[in-house]
């Protein structure tokens, strides 16, 4: 990635609020390119033509889950790298065990912290440009 180039940041969730949310987060900051999703079968279609560096799922979509999501493309080599952020309300120790069964980079849970997630997407985009 060039230094003047922008983090791709797919968000899929089916809630519009939060996608509005999210959009004004990641907007609010330099060098991210933000698009949407609202669910999973839309994120793999976006994910093979515009390959994304960064996605944020929410688990409970309609169609595939943002787990199943995850899995997919792991499991693919075309896409492993990309970094998959698991977003949730489901907080329980065994889903952040599930996430990370599946193959996600980072768990953060529902509500969340718009700084927490400006974090999380600097970490990346930093990790990124190395």
């Amino acid at each position: 990635m060039t230094q003047n180039q922008k983090t791709k940041v797919l968000v899929a969730d089916d809630e519009d609020s939060l996608r509005v949310l999210l959009k004004a987060v990641i907007n609010s900051e330099e060098g991210f390119d933000f698009s949407e999703a609202v669910d999973g079968e839309e994120v793999l279609a976006i994910v093979i033509e515009n390959k994304p560096e960064i996605l944020i799922l929410d688990v409970m979509m309609p169609g595939k889950t943002g787990f199943e999501v995850c899995e997919i493309l792991k499991q693919d080599s075309r896409f492993k790298d990309i970094e998959i952020v698991i977003l949730t309300a489901k907080g329980q120790e065994s889903d952040q065990e599930w996430a990370k069964s599946c193959g996600a980079d980072y768990f953060l849970r529902k509500p969340f912290s718009p700084l927490e997630l400006i974090d999380i997407l600097k970490s990346i985009k930093n990790k990124l440009s190395k």
